[in-house]
């Protein structure tokens, strides 16, 4: 199995939309990396694919998947998978992520990224399907933790607990993704220091930023929607800063999918997390909790 997690540089990046590639392409910015949303692909040519094409000659690129659905009970999709995988062979991206989701089932596909329980039998069969999709595609793929509002009664496991065993029974990456710790502890009333605490860092590959909507729910108590459709909120900023502090920089993908911003705005939330991730490297502080580079090497020595 190619080992492609990890290839991203450890700076910030952003996610590509149509609307900004020509600016993109005149100006060139100084962003580590652009990733995308890989169902948006997988047609056979037109200007989709002259757009990424231009960018992969310029940049890093990273695919993000959004319809796996590798936490539902269906089988995965066996043509989703063989998209996917001309996918990768087509732009040798740098990696690959996906969610702890599910949004399929009998056949019916749901435009969301829907909760499981987390309990031994929702372990396996995650397990089961990260292991065909690292299989298919032939390299190691990062899983993202989401944005929960409910919890099940039959949850067994803690989130960073089912996560930690997901990683470590298929040896696949995390995706960290701040704003949804954020978003998810704020619903489910748990503290993110202590989440964060837990979270298995040494597997992680990748992090997220994004923003999220806020409302109350039913009883009066706030309400959060992981909604990509502004700046990143000052409390996951804070987060963000803790993490990288504590565990070293990685590659950091700004989001932002919805209600789009010109390009300016965008390149100052990169800017922004920049900023952090050079000031942690600037300090010649190597944290003991980080080891996915060592990891690597190791495999490859192996």
């Amino acid at each position: 199995m190619s080992d492609l997690a990890g290839g991203l540089p450890a700076a910030a990046g952003l996610g590509l939309k149509p609307d900004h590639v020509r600016e993109i392409l005149e100006m060139r910015p100084a962003v580590g990396f652009f990733e995308v949303h890989a169902e948006n692909f997988m047609g056979d040519g037109g200007m989709p694919h002259r757009q990424l094409s231009a960018i992969r000659e310029l940049y890093p690129v990273s695919l993000h998947g959004v319809g796996l659905s590798i936490g539902g009970e269906d089988p995965l999709d066996k043509g989703h998978l063989a998209r996917l995988k001309r996918l990768v062979e087509r732009y040798a991206p740098a990696q690959f992520s996906e969610h702890l989701a599910w949004s399929t089932h009998e056949g019916t596909y749901f435009n969301d990224l829907l909760p499981l329980p987390y309990t031994e039998q929702t372990l396996a069969r995650v397990c089961d399907h990260v292991d065909e999709v690292q299989e298919v595609l032939g390299l190691r793929m990062l899983l993202e933790n989401p944005s929960t509002y409910v919890a099940f009664s039959e949850t067994t496991l803690s989130e960073t607990e089912f996560l930690a065993e997901i990683a470590g029974r298929t040896g696949c990456g995390l995706l960290l993704d701040v704003n949804n710790v954020h978003v998810s502890c704020v619903n489910q009333q748990w503290s993110p220091q202590d989440y964060l605490a837990d979270f298995p860092m040494q597997h992680v590959g990748e992090i997220h930023l994004g923003g999220h909507a806020q409302d109350t729910d039913d009883l009066g108590r706030p309400l959060l929607i992981d909604s990509h459709d502004r700046e990143v909120d000052a409390q996951v900023w804070a987060l963000f800063a803790d993490v990288i502090a504590r565990h070293g920089s990685l590659p950091t993908l700004i989001e932002w999918d919805q209600a789009l911003p010109d390009l300016p705005v965008l390149l100052d939330e990169a800017r922004r997390a920049e900023a952090i991730l050079s000031a942690h490297r600037l300090s010649g502080h190597r944290p003991s909790g980080h080891r996915l580079a060592a990891d690597q090497e190791m495999r490859r020595a192996g």
